[in-house]
């Protein structure tokens, strides 16, 4: 191994679980040349160990051993799959704690979100260790009197998967679980800052009975190793969850090759306070939109729009309210953790800075945290107006816009402007308003007096320049099959 600082943790039992070298084709490797590449901790900065950084040659060595796997994976019954699926579901709840301390020392969220979006990781693996048993396709009548008509689903092939940074563990399992239960075997490809994550991940699907070949995770520079599976035709899909920025370059890379795309891109969510809303329900909800995660999550509010009949007080509770939160290291579990790296930092200093130059008001925070150079106070903008940086591009860090509207057509047409469509929240008891707001919004989802609305059985995904395809649900891994229809003669 390779590492140091994280091995030396004793809060972590299960050492196994922290592998510095990819998995490929069953077999745990170091780069050929030696490289590597350093992992911190964004809490105070620390090198928490060395990865192994494979090369172009490497990434495509890794496609191979899924194209050998694939023949074998696809093959197998519906019901072997699921019962790996199950054990690597347990295994990763049996190993809960260990999997949530990897994910704060290398990611930096509070430990109580890392061991909630372990159990989160863990409900799409046995979601889809279920649906595996039935990838239900509605039959066909045939149209012809001679012949007989079918319908037929199948796995797409090798695909490759490309994780962020924010949720290590459970955007891998989203789509790795989905894949599989297709019949599909894998390259993935997680963020060079949270590796670990994936790796100890993929140290449990071992461990469950996946066989050689079907899940390998490749670690290294990212333009390394994405772009020859892009230009590789054996890779037939192409699964995403990262910036719009990077997204189109995948986009365009995988073009000639024609690859299924599934892309979760950029959010710039609208939270839409009405007059009519539990404004105490509208405050606490809104908080959990803003600050989980410490705001770096695509599904986190950017742009808060409240009725001016409601205007004042609601600026005035939700101020308070994050004066309030804690700052300090995710080890500690508090309310906001570190950002993940500085020009996260760098973000939320221009964005307040921008804002408040175009007449915004700064209501708390608004500077560096003391507790590192990574930290970034818990901070409220009010009276921002629409031309600020903030209100158009996302944030992705601690720091609230809100702003007042007068009328429902008002807020539809500003909540609109935008090329991002991934989830909107709307906060009103009026049900024919809701409807409308509902039906009028542009965006993939919508969530109505609440924040939470993503799990297993939903089909996650925007519209616009948010993404192309859905996670989740049975959709989720319809994304990882195709349709063969058969027309057979009778005579």
């Amino acid at each position: 191994m390779l590492d140091h600082a994280i091995t030396a943790r004793s809060d972590i039992a299960d050492k196994r679980l922290l592998r510095s070298f990819s998995y490929i084709d069953g077999k745990w490797r170091a780069a050929e040349s030696g490289a590597t590449f350093a992992v911190r901790n964004p809490a105070n900065l620390e090198t928490i160990g060395d990865v192994a950084s494979l090369s172009g040659a490497e990434a495509r060595s890794a496609v191979d051993a899924a194209q050998r796997a694939f023949g074998g994976w696809a093959q197998s019954l519906p019901q072997d799959r699921s019962a790996v699926l199950r054990r690597w579901h347990d295994l990763i709840l049996a190993h809960r704690e260990d999997l949530a301390r990897i994910m704060v020392l290398e990611q930096g969220k509070p430990l109580s979100e890392a061991r909630g979006e372990i159990d989160y990781a863990a409900s799409f693996v046995e979601f889809y260790a279920e649906e595996a048993k039935r990838p239900d396709i509605e039959g066909v009548t045939s149209h012809l009197p001679d012949a007989e008509v079918e319908l037929w689903l199948e796995p797409v092939g090798v695909v490759a998967l490309i994780t962020p940074w924010n949720f290590p563990s459970a955007m891998l399992t989203r789509k790795a679980a989905a894949a599989l239960a297709a019949g599909c075997t894998i390259v993935a490809h997680p963020s060079g800052e949270t590796p670990y994550s994936a790796l100890a991940l993929a140290e449990l699907a071992e461990r469950a009975g996946l066989p050689a070949g079907v899940l390998n995770v490749v670690t290294g520079d990212p333009a390394t190793i994405a772009e020859p599976w892009t230009q590789d035709a054996r890779v037939r899909a192409l699964s995403f969850t990262g910036s719009t920025g990077i997204g189109k370059l995948l986009y365009r890379q995988s073009a000639d090759t024609v690859k299924r795309l599934v892309l979760e891109l950029g959010g710039h969510a609208p939270v839409i306070v009405f007059a009519d809303a539990d404004l105490d329900a509208a405050v606490a909800e809104t908080m959990k939109a803003k600050f989980a995660t410490s705001g770096q999550d695509c599904l986190g509010a950017n742009r808060i729009y409240v009725e001016r009949a409601v205007y004042k007080a609601f600026c005035e509770r939700f101020a308070e309210a994050t004066r309030a939160l804690s700052v300090a290291e995710g080890m500690a579990d508090p309310d906001i953790g570190p950002l993940m790296n500085e020009a996260a930092v760098a973000k939320q200093t221009e964005h307040v800075a921008d804002a408040l130059s175009c007449g915004a008001r700064l209501a708390c925070g608004g500077a560096a945290h003391p507790a590192g150079p990574l930290f970034y106070q818990p901070t409220v903008l009010t009276d921002v107006p629409d031309t600020a940086r903030i209100m158009r591009e996302e944030t992705f860090g601690p720091v609230a816009a809100i702003t007042p509207f007068d009328t429902e057509e008002e807020v539809i047409r500003r909540a609109n402007d935008t090329e991002y469509g991934l989830v909107a929240y709307l906060h009103s008891i009026d049900p024919r308003r809701i409807y409308r707001l509902s039906r009028a919004l542009q965006f993939g989802m919508v969530a109505v007096n609440r924040t939470k609305v993503t799990g297993a059985p939903i089909p996650f995904g925007g519209t616009k320049q948010s993404g192309l395809g859905r996670e989740g649900a049975a959709t989720g891994m319809r994304e990882f099959m195709e349709i063969k229809y058969v027309c057979r003669d009778w005579a």
